[in-house]
């Protein structure tokens, strides 16, 4: 007699209704998913380079079975974004996952995440972000929004062409639409508009530190989380109309032809303008080494004020924030020999004396006060410590700092490395933490991290950060089952910081060297 085997369950067709349209999806393994649904019209021909407008609502109902396209970008072979990935400048979409459930359901917590990639590489299809099992584990809805990227969406071509017809901040701006979005149309997918957690990683995490400090996001999510954010990396108009001038340049194009240079950049291909981009955005951190040639824009109109500087000082939107980096967040530029991190001395010290350029009233640190906090560090990685800390780990503390005193902080260093990632000299670094939280340890037949072994820990530390993130999403401390209790940040109780090992420790003021050496004052560049 053959043994009996457990049915399979074929997925099925589930349509959820909402004031944006009716929709039809897939429910399979107790999870509901809608895919490539349009939260704003094609940012093409006219549009290129101008403000996004809501998409229309739907009059028939909509196949949102696959994922819709991919913005723009050149293949990186770090940020895999499937094999059916298909590049276009009408990418502003979004995808929805939600537990199974009838219409007497209660609404769930709503979780939108913002990818990362540089503020010029990645999307909210990348398999990685497949959101059945966060859903899952932790009972919320999980929405994954595209933004345009590199030039389509951080060039400031308002500040070089006022007149022609450009507007600026276009990525932020997607953002807030999509929460717009998300207010407007969730309820009809399960979720509670009331309950919005915002939660990015690198630029993704820029990005969430960003919507900190822009007055407009105020009603639009009630909590946010901020993995790895490049906070300090904003800049002002002055060096925006620069890296834009650059950029027209780069495209062969006259920036000071007006209405004639309005009409070639309107004119060029997705292709040239990926380009021309590419080569901006590896000349400018080279040049000026610790900065990015694309980022949000300080405008002093939609983000008045450096975000980093906003929330050091307590005045950004005084919603609960779960923030932290990666031990070895530099390793990986390192080791993709990326000009985004200065590492040798040289160019630490070219850092540093562009900081002091950028930031005349403030007493920056000297090299040898910095270089006190990596005295038991071997010498030939103090640089990517240094690297690390003024990219990543500062920002973070001095927002977790003024933060904390106008809402709960929640601060973590993510210290856990696979045995082979370990053995290759990258430990934890930057973005290895994204397939625990999302509980998508496997990057294919070829992905070589669990070859070592490792895996049954990585999966317990998955659960656990899963248990964490929704948690706090729910409205609860981030705690998880048979873990230490994690103890909002305070500057006068302890500093308490969770370290995702293992076994998770919460540990007091750890890093209390790194705050001495590098001071109080936001360095950042303008």
């Amino acid at each position: 007699m053959s043994n009996p085997t457990a049915p399979t369950t074929e997925p099925a067709a589930c349509v959820a209704h909402a004031p944006a349209g009716s929709f039809r999806g897939i429910a399979s393994a107790g999870v509901r998913s809608w895919r490539g649904i349009r939260y704003a019209a094609a940012p093409t021909g006219d549009r290129r380079w101008r403000d996004p407008v809501a998409a229309p609502a739907a009059t028939e109902e909509v196949d949102a079975t696959a994922y819709g396209p991919v913005c723009p970008q050149l293949a990186n072979p770090g940020v895999p974004l499937g094999d059916d990935a298909v590049l276009d400048e009408d990418c502003l979409v979004l995808n929805v996952w939600s537990p199974e459930g009838g219409d007497a359901a209660p609404a769930r917590p709503v979780m939108v995440w913002i990818h990362g990639g540089a503020y010029t590489f990645g999307s909210s299809s990348q398999p990685l972000f497949d959101a059945t099992s966060l859903v899952g584990r932790g009972d919320v809805v999980v929405v994954t929004i595209n933004y345009r990227l590199g030039a389509f969406g951080f060039l400031d071509l308002e500040g070089l062409l006022p007149d022609s017809g450009f507007d600026r901040n276009l990525a932020l701006k997607d953002v807030l639409l999509a929460l717009h979005w998300v207010q407007d149309n969730i309820a009809g997918f399960g979720g509670d508009p009331e309950r919005v957690t915002v939660f990015g990683e690198s630029a993704g995490g820029g990005l969430v530190t960003t919507l900190l400090a822009t007055p407009s996001a105020d009603g639009l999510f009630q909590r946010a989380i901020a993995q790895s954010s490049p906070a300090s990396s904003m800049y002002g108009v002055d060096r925006a109309r620069d890296v834009a001038e650059r950029f027209v340049r780069e495209l062969g194009i006259d920036p000071a032809g007006g209405d004639s240079t309005a009409t070639a950049l309107r004119a060029a291909s997705a292709d040239e303008v990926v380009r021309a981009g590419m080569a901006v955005y590896a000349a400018v951190p080279d040049e000026a080494p610790g900065t990015l040639a694309f980022a949000p824009v300080v405008d002093g109109d939609l983000l008045p004020e450096a975000p980093a500087t906003v929330l050091h000082d307590g005045r950004g939107l005084a919603v609960p924030l779960m923030i932290g980096t990666n031990k070895d967040e530099a390793s990986l530029f390192k080791f993709m020999k990326s000009p985004l991190i200065p590492i040798t001395d040289d160019r630490i010290r070219q850092m540093f004396a562009d900081m002091a350029a950028d930031n005349p009233t403030i007493a920056l640190p000297s090299e040898d006060q910095v270089r006190t906090a990596y005295e038991d560090v071997r010498q030939r990685t103090v640089g990517l410590g240094i690297a690390r800390d003024i990219g990543f780990r500062m920002p973070t503390l001095w927002i977790a700092e003024g933060h904390s005193t106008v809402a709960d902080v929640w601060l973590y260093r993510f210290d856990h490395a696979a045995p082979f990632l370990r053995l290759i000299g990258l430990g934890a670094t930057h973005a290895t933490e994204l397939p625990y939280l999302w509980g998508n340890l496997s990057g294919g037949p070829k992905d070589p991290t669990f070859r070592l072994g490792g895996r049954r820990v990585a999966q317990e530390i998955s659960e656990r950060m899963q248990e964490r993130w929704t948690a706090f999403a729910h409205g609860r401390n981030p705690d998880a089952e048979d873990a230490p209790h994690w103890t909002p940040y305070s500057v006068t109780t302890g500093r308490e910081t969770l370290v995702i090992e293992r076994h998770d420790t919460v540990v007091s003021d750890l890093d209390a060297s790194l705050r001495a050496a590098w001071g109080d004052d936001v360095l950042d560049f303008h």
